[in-house]
């Protein structure tokens, strides 16, 4: 218990440097001092400062799949989630992308590691890499073949799925982007806004009876 308590004090304590100092202006002692333990003491949990960084997004990544679980949110690949998706309502739609937007815009862990994917991304290669997966490259492809599969199943009327991902996601990465760290007005235009986007590409793009 007590090594993974220090292991999960570690990443805390780095990604709350990290989202403010850097990346490059961090180092392995200003975590363990910031932990309460000595340097070598850390070394036994992690064998540097990338492996650091690297358990940090993959953290994310976890907890981003937890939190999706917790929504409901249809899981598996495009082609099982879309089962889910050609049934759901316009309302349940709406109300799960406002969660999904909410999580990434108030979840204190989420908030710290995009803050620190993009304040090095132009600095710190594997910070522009993961940045660009987590937040650009996964989502539309996803995204993409999500849509592809509803057309087929005729769910969606007939067009390009990876431009339909574009039309979808574009604007939310943006919401995301406009209303990072809102306070509670901020986080309702933005809850409206998504709404009124959602609603709108769900009603373009919903095949006609």
């Amino acid at each position: 218990m007590e090594k993974r308590d220090t292991k999960t004090a570690i990443l805390q304590a780095a990604l709350d440097l990290f989202c403010v100092r850097g990346y490059a202006g961090v180092s392995v002692r200003d975590i363990a001092r910031s932990v309460g333990i000595k340097e070598s003491s850390l070394y036994k949990h992690y064998a540097g400062k990338r492996a650091i960084f690297d358990a940090l997004v993959a953290e994310s990544n976890r907890r981003y799949e937890a939190a999706s679980a917790a929504l409901k949110a249809p899981m598996g690949t495009p082609e099982e989630a879309s089962r889910v998706y050609a049934h759901i309502s316009e309302d349940a739609l709406v109300a799960l992308a406002q969660a999904l937007l909410n999580y990434f815009l108030c979840d204190p862990f989420a908030v710290k590691c995009r803050r620190m994917l993009t304040m090095e991304q132009y600095q710190h290669a594997p910070s522009a890499q993961a940045l660009r997966r987590m937040y650009l490259d996964d989502p539309l492809a996803y995204q993409g073949a999500l849509f592809a599969h509803l057309i087929a199943c005729g769910a969606f009327a007939p067009g390009d799925a990876p431009t339909m991902a574009l039309q979808f996601y574009a604007p939310i990465y943006l919401l995301l982007q406009r209303y990072d760290a809102p306070d509670a007005r901020a986080l309702e235009q933005a809850m409206r806004d998504l709404e009124a986007h959602v609603r709108a590409f769900a009603r373009q793009h919903a095949a006609r009876a």
